[in-house]
């Protein structure tokens, strides 16, 4: 029987010499080329007719997302996602799917002997059944739709701060959320380009309504706002339904926006919230973070990497708060399940 071809899209060099060494110690299994883009990967997929196509939900020019519904609308094959941001129960991963690829693959964050052996099997077999028809268009991928079945949000305001040093973490949550997430404001302190191109992307991936924070719109389930705008605030505003608000007016010990004013206003508004601190540099949020938390909100900060600014994160620590304190990997999931009215 003739191997599986396999056509691997990544815009990464190393991810392409990665997966093609994985795919090609498969049994059964030939990388018949790569791309890196979508412009590359359809001349490819005339040219050499894969069998199967792994694909990269994040690219310059036409995201992955995008290839893999003109894919499916153009020339229907199996397709399998691959990135850090496909983790079963995601709702980059349930997109992924429904658009359909047969399924979600995540990148190995590690490359040791043990690890690269256990990829190599078990990416291996799920291209095998892929090419088999085995894995059907949107049925696949781990446990995807039971888990986005078990969450129904409780309709609690998530506030998330982060310098460019946790940009990859707020990256990380919007990577799990869905058309039924929380209502959601993610405050940027960092170069506003920086915070598009990462997620620009994301945009076309994730089902819940994805844009930068306009003045009076409301925050709802399945919407969230992105405030990086250095030349305004924005504070949270009750009512039915609350909204938020963009304020014209100076910094705040240095920063605008400012995540101390952001959070403040929401302790104020009296709604039940969840407000967090991801990595970043300086103490701007720490004090809203204090008062979030004595007006019964639920509070968090993550616990830095080694490499990373520990300023923010030391500050917090300082004032004795009652809260979570988290590693990156564990915070997507803590805001889901503080946040689940089905749990």
């Amino acid at each position: 029987m003739a191997d599986v071809k396999v056509l691997v899209v990544d815009d990464s060099a190393a991810m392409r010499a990665l997966f093609w060494d994985i795919l090609d110690n498969a049994k059964g299994v030939k990388v018949c080329g790569t791309a890196k883009n979508a412009d590359e990967a359809r001349d490819q997929l005339d040219a050499l007719k894969p069998d199967v196509l792994t694909l990269d939900v994040e690219m310059p020019g036409m995201s992955g997302m995008e290839f893999l519904e003109e894919v499916m609308t153009t020339r229907p094959m199996p397709v399998i996602m691959l990135s850090s941001i496909t983790q079963a129960g995601t709702g980059t991963a349930r997109r992924a799917l429904d658009l359909g690829a047969v399924h979600c693959f995540p990148k190995p964050l590690h490359t040791s002997r043990e690890e690269f052996d256990a990829t190599v099997r078990q990416l291996g077999d799920i291209v095998l059944k892929a090419a088999a028809g085995a894995l059907k268009p949107g049925g696949e991928g781990g446990d995807t739709a039971a888990s986005g079945a078990r969450y129904r949000s409780d309709g609690r305001i998530v506030a998330l701060a982060c310098g460019a040093a946790g940009i990859e973490s707020a990256r990380q949550v919007l990577a799990t959320y869905d058309a039924a997430c929380p209502p959601t404001v993610v405050l940027f302190d960092a170069d506003p380009a920086a915070v598009e191109n990462a997620v620009r992307a994301m945009r076309h991936s994730l089902p819940c309504q994805l844009g930068d924070a306009v003045d009076g719109v409301s925050l709802e389930i399945g919407k969230v706002w992105l405030a990086h705008d250095p030349t305004r605030h924005v504070i949270i505003e009750p009512g039915e339904p609350p909204r938020l608000r963009l304020v014209e007016r100076d910094e705040i010990n240095g920063c605008r926006p400012s995540a101390d004013l952001l959070f403040g206003s929401l302790a104020r508004s009296g709604l039940p919230a969840l407000g967090g601190l991801l990595t970043g540099s300086g103490a701007d949020g720490v004090r809203g973070l204090g008062i979030l938390a004595e007006t019964g909100g639920k509070v968090f900060h993550q616990r830095p990497a080694d490499y990373a600014p520990r300023d923010r994160y030391d500050a917090v620590r300082a004032q004795g708060l009652d809260l979570a304190d988290l590693r990156q990997e564990a915070i997507p999931e803590w805001i889901l399940e503080q946040t689940n009215a089905a749990a």
